[in-house]
C-alpha cells in the first residue's frame, strides 16, 4: 500500500471541486457573476477568487511549510478582508476558475507525493491550534462543502427570483 493510499478517496473528492464550480458557475454572464449571495454573501466571482487565493496562499502555503519546516506557525487566512482589498467582485470569473483549478491541481500533486511519515508533520495554525499535514485535506474538504452549499443557495435564490 502506498503512503497516499489511505488518503486517495479524500483526494479524489477534492479533485471534483473545480468541475463543480465550472458546472454551476461557468456559464454565468459577467453581470450574473457579480450578484451577491443571500445575506450579502460572496457573489460567484468572489467565491472563485476566494477559493483560488485560499488554495494557494492558505492551504498551499500550509502544505509546503508543514513539509519543510519544523513546527511552523501558520497564520489565519482572512478571506473577507482579502476579497475587499483585492476587489474580487471586479475580477474575471473565468480567470478565477482557472486560478483555482491550477492551485488545486498543484496542491493535489504535492499531497499525492507525500511519504507515510510526512503526514504526521505538525505545526500550529492561528485560531485552530495544533495541525498535522494529515488534517489539511480534511480542512480543504470541509471548506469545499461550505462553499458548495453557499453556491447552491445562490443558485436557488436566483431561480426563485426568476420565477417571481
Amino acid at each position: 500500500m502506498s503512503a497516499v493510499e489511505p488518503f486517495a478517496p479524500l483526494l479524489e473528492r477534492l479533485e471534483t471541486m473545480p468541475s463543480f464550480l465550472r458546472l454551476r458557475l461557468g456559464a454565468l454572464s459577467p453581470r450574473e457573476a457579480t450578484a451577491p449571495g443571500p445575506g450579502d454573501r460572496f457573489s460567484p466571482v468572489e467565491q472563485c477568487w476566494h477559493l483560488a487565493d485560499l488554495e494557494e496562499e492558505g492551504f498551499g502555503s500550509r502544505i509546503r511549510r508543514l513539509l519543510v519546516e519544523s513546527d511552523p506557525y501558520l497564520p489565519d487566512f482572512d478571506g473577507a478582508r482579502l476579497a475587499e482589498e483585492r476587489r474580487y467582485r471586479a475580477r474575471s470569473l473565468p480567470q478565477g476558475l482557472e486560478a483555482f483549478e491550477r492551485a488545486r491541481a498543484a496542491n493535489l500533486a504535492v499531497l499525492r507525493s507525500v511519504g507515510e511519515e510526512q503526514w504526521a508533520r505538525r505545526g500550529r495554525q492561528e485560531g485552530v491550534g495544533l495541525v498535522a499535514l494529515s488534517d489539511v485535506p480534511h480542512m480543504m474538504e470541509e471548506h469545499d462543502a461550505a462553499h458548495r452549499a453557499e453556491i447552491e443557495e445562490w443558485l436557488a435564490a436566483r431561480r426563485g427570483a426568476h420565477q417571481a
